[in-house]
């Protein structure tokens, strides 16, 4: 993606676009991280001349480095089976609720923490020294320069959001040797100058610097919420539904924990006080195992069909392996008694439903947990093309939502290099260039929220 940046204008232009497949190993599923690499040289070509280049990306992922810099292997990809049953072993070093008071993230079973410790013992792990999270490795690949991005670090498990520091009592009890990591940035920081070799390869003239951005796509896309006040809750839609709250400071309380909120960090100083929902990718998968209909068509169709009749839990676990998807959902209602969507529109619908049953409680969760109101709910992302899943949210959440800009993450990570670069100001100054040049589609919710309740209560039964 390509921006342009200034005090009055906002711009941004798709370069390039090329597929992410990961690959079913023998050793298990791997991310193609050289074809990802090529991809990124080949939309530095596409983009012609640029001022700065900025990397995010995906969370909790890693390459190993050996000692000379070479790459050692695939990176694991986070839904591969490794970690199973992995996360009580390390609480028995740090028990889950210390680990929690410590670093403030939630459980989720693919953690960076998690996978370095799948990882102990393993000959590709006594071999490394050092650890990149994946984009932090495109940048090393880019200018030869390594270091740990602080939003994207705040996802390992291994950050104490307090601090904004390592955890190293945590790192200590768990076996995790943090010499691993490179030092850590901030968002803004200098992250070195293209390598000569791919000023050649791309066609670019130096030196082009690159920009250490809020790396963890999240933290870029809520960087991008156009809110005009403080009083206002946050929806990321794409692959995952991330539901929460801009914060001054961490919640680490028990009550917290078991609600399964976590505390990653931000720009500026801020937290994002958030629950993960497992998002589109339970249509998505739908959608490829159907072969791919009209995404149009389809939700047309869902939209004629009767509102909350079967609903499952977003964020179980359940769906988080690829595979069987509609058989999956139409499973689960089937055990929990409720009607069996059969047509490709009916779990189309239920799939709506249950994410915006999901937002609700995420959302009324988080500002009864943090003590903190909203009057609004900002939906950024993909999902801000799917008009009934924003209004659906909407109905859910009693509140109206603000649907825009849908290259959230993209405007965030160029925003941040422009202010490195002096052409706009803080993150509030960022936010009305936001308001100002992007499209924005406003929500009122319709009806009682008494229906969806009563969807509430019959997901608590089961």
């Amino acid at each position: 993606m390509v921006g342009r940046a200034g005090p009055d204008a906002l711009e941004l232009a798709e370069a390039h676009r090329f597929p992410n497949r990961p690959v079913r190993t023998p050793e298990g599923l791997r991310w193609d991280i050289l074809a990802l690499y090529a991809g990124v040289l080949d939309g530095l070509r596409a983009c012609g001349q640029v001022d700065s280049v900025g990397i995010d990306g995906w969370a909790v992922d890693y390459g190993l480095l050996d000692a000379d810099g070479a790459l050692l292997g695939n990176p694991v990809h986070y839904r591969d089976a490794r970690t199973e049953g992995v996360a009580e072993k390390v609480w028995a070093s740090v028990p889950a609720p210390e680990l929690y008071a410590a670093t403030g993230l939630q459980y989720a079973p693919f953690n960076t923490l998690y996978q370095l410790a799948a990882a102990q013992g393993t000959a590709q792990l006594a071999q490394a020294r050092r650890l990149l999270l994946i984009p932090d490795l495109l940048a090393y690949w880019l200018t030869g320069e390594q270091g740990t991005e602080l939003t994207n670090a705040s996802t390992t498990q291994l950050i104490d959001p307090r601090t904004r520091e390592w955890a190293y009592d945590v790192a200590a009890r768990a076996g995790v040797g943090l010499e691993l990591f490179a030092p850590l940035r901030q968002p803004g920081d200098p992250a070195g100058l293209l390598r000569p070799e791919v000023l050649e390869e791309t066609g670019l003239r130096g030196p082009v610097p690159v920009t250490a951005v809020g790396s963890h796509d999240t933290a870029s896309a809520v960087a991008a919420v156009p809110a005009a006040t403080g009083r206002f809750a946050y929806i990321c839609t794409g692959t995952w539904s991330l539901a929460g709250l801009e914060l001054d400071a961490p919640v680490l309380t028990e009550e917290s924990r078991a609600a399964n909120f976590t505390n990653e960090l931000g720009l500026d100083g801020t937290v994002r006080y958030l629950r993960n929902i497992m998002g589109l990718w339970l249509l998505q998968e739908c959608v490829r195992a159907w072969g791919d209909p009209d995404l149009g068509a389809l939700l047309r169709e869902a939209a004629g069909v009767p509102a909350l009749r079967s609903v499952v839990d977003a964020g179980d676990a359940a769906f988080l392996a690829p595979g069987r998807m509609p058989e999956r959902i139409a499973e689960a209602c089937r055990a929990s008694g409720q009607p069996v969507p059969g047509t490709p529109g009916e779990i189309t619908r239920c799939i709506l439903d249950s994410l915006a049953l999901a937002h609700r409680r995420a959302v009324a969760d988080a500002q009864r947990l943090a003590d903190h109101p909203v009057d609004v709910v900002y939906v950024v992302g993909g999902g801000t093309r799917n008009a009934l899943l924003c209004q659906l949210t909407a109905d859910a959440c009693g509140l109206p939502v603000v649907a825009g800009p849908t290259e959230a993450a993209a405007l965030g990570n160029v925003l941040v290099q422009a202010r490195a670069h002096g052409l706009v100001g803080d993150l509030a100054d960022m936010r009305r260039l936001l308001v100002r040049t992007q499209p924005l589609t406003r929500y009122e919710p319709r009806g009682d929220t008494a229906r969806w309740q009563e969807a509430e209560a019959r997901l608590a039964v089961r």
